[in-house]
């Protein structure tokens, strides 16, 4: 694909996920992530320049929400090389061994 058509694609989507979202709707991307829209209640804020009290007014925001798919790959661990090269080289030793005949 062109890129051009990849962005047309892209913009399609996002489009069609504003759409639902706009309408109420739960949009859900299997395995990666699920949007929807929660309202916000009114409250009191500061300003942070002037320290002032402010009203941030009630509103709807759009929430994330990772799919299992997506929280599975970011939190695989982080393994260290050389253990890695280890338990792989005792899995392959252990394959092998099983494939000799017994004596």
């Amino acid at each position: 694909m062109f890129a051009r058509d990849v962005e047309a694609v892209v913009d399609t989507i996002l489009k069609h996920v504003a759409e639902a979202l706009v309408d109420g709707d739960r949009v859900e991307l299997h395995d990666l992530s699920a949007f929807s829209v929660r309202d916000r209640e009114a409250c009191a804020g500061r300003n942070p320049r002037t320290g002032g009290e402010v009203v941030v007014p009630a509103r709807a925001h759009v929430y994330f929400k990772p799919g299992r798919g997506m929280r599975r790959r970011l939190n695989i661990e982080k393994v260290d090389p050389k253990q890695e090269a280890v338990r792989v080289l005792r899995a392959e030793l252990r394959s092998t061994a099983a494939a000799w005949p017994a004596r």
